[in-house]
């Protein structure tokens, strides 16, 4: 490209909620006004849009068409008035909570949002050089000035710190195996997302960057003489179309960006449950027998356990993997394999590759319908993978997409599998020639990777609606992109053995739930290196249990495996956490019914809650499940104690002993081998499920651990139930139960009731309250049939 000047725009059209600007060099601009606190600028060097459909828009809805989206569709917005004056050569165009200032020569933004009605600067482009009109390559770029005050999250599961300022991230989705949970980039996601947190104005602003094409965001690590300070976004190829969502509190970002990208998936609750997992069982000759040895340790430990992650080592030929294909050498007879899982309680999650190695036995099929990822002379583009060359599967042509649903249902669903397990999904293509089938518009396959990781985990959802479309899907994947909460849970990827990987996954995970992924988890006791020693592995389930996926998965060096009662000296630790896990079930599952209703992470960071603590900001090890709990890791070794930070605006009870602190300080909590640091927010009903937990049990008693207000004040809560699996809450098939406490200074006023279409069937409940609650307790709503203490708690038995 030639230097040329910084364009002039003037307005060309205004249609409804968009306007389009021009230059003379051709140059566009296209401004939707979207909603009051959404604003969305495309910028169009040359004037035409390279990648015409999008993915990851899906304002309120649960998918897209498998073509995408046009991307001057504006459906599903509200699209509301506005107003626009140009004066002294800058474009204001005026939401009810957000303001975009333009200058027109060179396009130079400016974004004010609303706060206590007054409008106060949130952020603003460069002065120099902020978007790309020839002045460097073929690249896609946003340059934006550093304000000062500015922190930065998000942008997915990062390594290192949870505030991004001063750092550099390159976004192209790897199989990171054995990541550095504090250094390694890039990693498994490609999240081009971030909140921006104003320090002074204690106000928020999110950046959303709609592509796939691989890029960085240099969050002001890059100093230039010519530019002062700065942050940008480059992306290496498609269009520089972003999305500026206005809001006072982090979790108003975060909850609208979740809202735009797509609705969580609602899984059925079985996939709450503990999760075993290991590469050793399927890599063994004898794979089935080991595989049934598993259930036998959770029968002997009592160990509850709801699925079992199956690695593809049921696929291998020798010492590779072949997906679809059954290695019938260690699994005989699938289907009963299968179901003597199933006569377990144990639901199998089979793991499928999108990659075929070229003596695949499908791989000729494949080759000849036109499945493959291919080179320009038509000959499949050849890959790195397990050891072997292979090709893609190209996720773009119809044809695959077919192919693939055929293949999830005639070799997996079909023999009782439950569920799929999409790994490897990183789509490592590189080659210039690589070419996509498009849709039928082919082009450069390494341009949107990430589309066909959606694609293939879009396509494993869909074959299983329709192989059981009375059911709630659940499926797994490793990889992913903006989107991907609408079909899968997911997990942080291979991640490394050590103390640092279990502190620096908390921030990973939390960063995913800020970017609007919050049904995760990690590799528990860690996947690589060698096998963690016994106090490691008993804190890393300590804080294991609290996430959404609970998996302890492993391929330690020495192929040890990573199992519950891998230590005997602390088995019976091990089992009562995981049956403390199975506890929290009902306020896992209301959880996971706000993150698909509401738009609520399920895990978060503290400053997602209380954002007017700037304590909450700095670094630290804390996580909130929910708004109610804290989750305090032990995350050093030799440790029997935990400094907690407990946020401002709230008082807090230890979970366990029922102490009450008030907020705004710094306590120092007990943290014994036999129990994980917890606590509860003052004001708050925890739903449990009270009944004894064994392994092949499904026994559910509901109650509630009720922490009231100290003093004068009252509070509502309530915990949504239905089946637990089928698709019947769709047309209004669930209830609530419902929950007003009304505490004063010497009594504690609790009223239940049973709402809904369909209420509660359970005519049984239990109140717990803290052991050092002495206040007299009514009840409104339910017969008492008992009142008495037990060693943790106050304990009320009611029918209702």
């Amino acid at each position: 490209m030639s230097l040329t000047p910084s364009p002039v725009f003037s307005i060309q059209a205004h249609d409804g909620a968009r306007l389009t600007l021009q230059s003379p060099e051709g140059h566009a601009a296209h401004i939707f006004v979207l909603d009051d606190d959404i604003i969305r600028v495309m910028v169009l060097p040359g004037g035409t849009l390279r990648q015409p459909r999008s993915w990851a828009i899906a304002p309120g809805q649960e998918d897209v068409e498998t073509r995408g989206r046009d991307r001057f569709d504006l459906s599903g917005f509200s699209c509301p008035h506005y107003e626009v004056e140009e004066a002294d050569g800058v474009l204001t165009v005026t939401a009810a909570k957000l303001r975009l200032s333009i200058q027109l020569d060179g396009l130079f933004c400016r974004w004010e949002s609303r706060l206590q009605g007054q409008w106060r600067l949130m952020a603003t482009d460069r002065q120099t050089q902020a978007y790309n009109f020839g002045w460097w390559d073929d690249k896609v770029y946003h340059y934006l000035k550093s304000m000062g005050e500015e922190m930065f999250f998000g942008l997915g599961e990062r390594a290192g710190t949870a505030n991004r300022a001063g750092q550099s991230y390159r976004m192209k989705n790897l199989d990171a195996m054995g990541y550095n949970a504090r250094t390694t980039d890039p990693l498994y996601k490609h999240t081009p997302f971030y909140l921006v947190w104003n320090k002074s104005e204690r106000a928020s602003l999110g950046f959303f960057y709609d592509t796939l094409a691989d890029c960085t965001f240099d969050m002001g690590r890059e100093l230039d003489n010519y530019h002062g300070h700065y942050r940008y976004f480059v992306a290496d190829a498609g269009d520089l179309d972003y999305y500026v969502i206005a809001g006072e509190r982090p979790g108003d970002i975060t909850a609208r960006f979740t809202w735009l990208t797509g609705r969580p998936a609602f899984m059925p609750k079985w996939s709450l449950g503990y999760s075993g997992s290991t590469m050793t069982y399927t890599d063994a000759p004898n794979a089935q027998e080991q595989m049934n040895q598993f259930l036998d340790g959770c029968s002997e430990h009592d160990i509850p356990c709801q699925s079992f992650h199956l690695s593809s080592g049921y696929t291998s030929i020798a010492d590779k993997r072949y997906v679809f294909n059954w290695n019938r050498d260690k699994f005989p007879d699938p289907a009963g394999f299968v179901q003597h899982y199933l006569d377990h309680g144990v639901r199998l999650c089979a793991n499928i590759k999108p990659c075929l190695l070229v003596d695949h036995p499908r791989f000729e099929e494949a080759k000849r319908e036109g499945l493959l990822i291919s080179n320009r002379d038509g000959s499949p583009t050849m890959v790195q993978f397990w050891d072997e060359a292979g090709a893609y599967l190209d996720f773009t042509n119809e044809k695959t997409l077919e192919w693939w649903k055929n293949r999830v249902k005639d070799s997996l669903l079909e023999y009782g599998i439950a569920s799929t397990w999409n790994d490897n999904n990183e789509f490592e293509i590189w080659s210039d020639q690589a070419r996509a089938n498009g849709f039928g518009t082919e082009h450069d396959a390494r341009d949107d990777r990430p589309l066909h990781t959606l694609l293939m985990i879009r396509a494993s959802h869909l074959a299983q609606k329709e192989h059981a479309p009375e059911a709630r899907p659940f499926l797994i994947s490793r990889a992913g992109a903006v989107g991907m909460q609408r079909y899968v849970q997911t997990w942080s990827g291979d991640n490394r053995t050590s103390w640092e990987t279990l502190k620096y996954n908390i921030r990973m995970g939390t960063g995913l739930a800020v970017s609007g992924v919050s049904n995760t988890g990690h590799d528990i006791g860690g996947f690589s290196g060698l096998a963690p020693e016994p106090e490691l592995f008993l804190r890393w389930v300590q804080f294991g249990i609290f996430l959404p996926r609970f998996s302890i998965h492993s391929w330690n060096d020495d192929k040890s495996v990573n199992e519950p009662w891998m230590y005997p000296e602390i088995t019976p630790a091990i089992s009562q956490l995981i049956k403390f896990r199975a506890r929290l079930t009902p306020y896992f599952y209301d959880l996971l019914w706000r993150s698909h209703s509401a738009y609520e992470p399920i895990i978060r960071p503290t400053y997602l809650d209380f954002p007017l603590d700037p304590r909450c900001f700095e670094e630290n090890d804390e996580m909130m499940l929910g708004a109610n709990l804290l989750v305090a890791a032990v995350v050093e070794p030799g440790h029997r104690e935990r400094r907690v930070y407990l946020p401002a605006g709230a008082g807090w009870y230890d979970f366990w002993s029922g102490a009450h602190y008030q907020g705004g300080q710094e306590i120092t909590l007990a943290a014994p081998m036999d129990r994980p640091p917890l606590l509860a927010r003052e004001g708050s009903a925890i739903p449990l499920n009270l009944a004894d937990q064994h392994f092949n049990s499904d026994a559910d008693e509901r109650g509630f651990a009720i922490f009231p207000i100290k003093g004068e004040g009252e509070f509502a809560a309530e915990c949504f139930e239905d089946d637990g699996w089928s698709e019947n809450y769709r047309q209004g098939g669930y209830g609530h139960w419902s929950l007003k406490v009304h505490s004063t200074s010497s009594t504690v006023s609790i009223t239940v009731a049973k709402t809904g279409n369909q209420p509660p069937a359970a005519d049984r409940l239990t109140i717990l309250l803290p052991v050092q609650e002495h206040r007299t307790v009514s009840i409104a709503g339910g017969e008492l049939k008992s009142d008495g203490r037990t060693p943790e708690a106050r304990e009320i038995k009611l029918t209702v």
